[in-house]
């Protein structure tokens, strides 16, 4: 079987099938753990995580959000919450959540987990730093294959400066790069370093598998593997195949003419756009910490795509501006429930999702989701909703410090420290939200 190998050049802990072709990490396994460990090393423990879902142009506030009076343990989820329902237990909104250090509502996503100064170097009109997940990443990217995973959309996206893929800025404020379709996002995930998408494209089109390539070493593998291990090797072979199948159906309709349907009839969607397209995007989430190939992920939702799909017509920024525009408020609210129907999605995932040590990846994550702006071109009391056990952070709550206009970079300070980062501040933060700990 000289295509399998129990170890990468790069990383003692990785468990992976390759060959010309493909390379398929593979779950942390009981069966496989002193194949994990150096000489000498001790057993580890399970590793945490870290991810942000940002969404621009804010939310509905008439739905998403509670009453700042109604604080504390949640008794009912507000209208635009309501698909988390089941989930309220493991979810906490923050409230006076700020970025007070622009004036900028359309570069929202541009400040978000940086919380800098636009005009901070004198005579320079744009200046970024370092984003918290970039923070996380020099820590937690030293054990993966990929330090973090940015992933984005090229559909139209909402609010932005200079990165239109990611929400992710280096420590020296550039933007970072990140992966703007499911497609792109599972080619670098599951394909060989030397292969170029096109090969990966031109192998869905022709309907074979990267999985296909190394499922005979899968086999062979499988056969050494206690109970526990083969069912969880076959539940992630399974979403694999999942997520394949989604992308190529998506890839035999490229060069398909889209005929115009008869009046009254609208044409089905045929690619994975908007609601489609985040909900495999979280399944390749899930998948790439399934194998620890990273521990920090970005996701920058798409807006108008999400839109489109949900059959609206208008833009993400002339939904914003609902101002008691009925129609317009209608399609703000649907699209706030669909978002909170893919997010019950992920925490669905996550907590069927099984570490090596019986705990699942929802007890190891720390999970955020929100905007930097409420609705419409509104920079204060932005939307900040956290779930995930791994920063040991205070679940199903409604919180509202007692704090106007309180940084965002501390909540985002509060959750480093919370991963067990050495972080003494970030970006305009002020302090650690001591209500935010458990």
């Amino acid at each position: 079987m000289k295509n399998f190998s129990l170890k990468e050049s790069n990383s003692p802990r990785r468990v992976f099938l390759r060959n010309s072709s493909a390379l398929l990490g593979l779950p942390l396994l009981e069966s496989f753990r002193g194949s994990y460990l150096s000489a000498g090393e001790v057993k580890t423990t399970t590793p945490k995580r870290l991810v942000y879902m940002g969404i621009g142009w804010g939310v509905t506030h008439e739905s998403w959000f509670q009453s700042k009076a109604e604080k504390g343990a949640w008794k009912e989820l507000p209208k635009g919450l309501a698909p988390l329902s089941k989930h309220k237990k493991d979810l906490t909104v923050i409230r006076n959540c700020s970025n007070n250090s622009t004036h900028e509502a359309h570069w929202g996503s541009t400040f978000w987990l940086t919380g800098a100064n636009q005009f901070a170097i004198p005579g320079q009109g744009f200046h970024n730093s370092i984003s918290a997940d970039q923070v996380a990443a020099r820590s937690y990217g030293l054990e993966t294959r990929f330090n973090s995973v940015q992933l984005g959309t090229n559909k139209a996206n909402g609010q932005g400066h200079g990165n239109g893929l990611s929400l992710a800025w280096n420590h020296q404020g550039k933007p970072l790069s990140g992966y703007d379709s499911p497609m792109r996002a599972y080619s670098q995930l599951f394909s060989a370093d030397d292969t170029p998408l096109e090969v990966t494209q031109a192998r869905f089109k022709k309907k074979r598998s990267i999985l296909d390539t190394v499922m005979l070493d899968a086999k062979y593998v499988s056969k050494g593997l206690n109970k526990n291990d083969r069912d969880k090797m076959d539940e992630y072979f399974q979403s694999v195949r999942d997520i394949e199948t989604r992308i190529a159906k998506e890839e035999a309709w490229i060069d398909v003419p889209k005929k115009t349907p008869s009046k009254g009839f609208k044409e089905p969607q045929k690619s994975l756009d908007g609601y489609q397209e985040i909900k495999v995007m979280i399944d390749i989430m899930v998948a790439a910490m399934q194998v620890d190939a990273t521990r920090v992920l970005t996701y920058r939702l798409p807006v108008d795509s999400l839109i489109t799909s949900l059959d609206a017509t208008i833009t993400g920024h002339n939904m914003s501006h609902y101002n008691g525009n009925k129609p317009r408020q209608a399609v703000s609210e649907n699209r706030d429930r669909a978002l909170s129907e893919l997010l019950a999605y992920f925490i669905d995932k996550l907590k069927s999702t099984k570490e090596v040590d019986g705990t699942s990846l929802f007890d190891h994550i720390c999970l955020t989701f929100g905007s930097n702006i409420k609705t419409s071109h509104t920079l204060k009391d932005c939307p900040v909703l956290i779930t995930g056990k791994g920063a040991g952070l205070k679940l199903g709550h409604h919180l509202v410090p007692d704090v106007e206009r309180m940084p965002l970079c501390n909540v985002w300070l509060t959750q480093l420290r919370g991963l067990g980062l050495n972080v003494e501040s970030h970006g305009d933060s002020t302090g650690i939200i001591k209500e935010l700990l458990a």
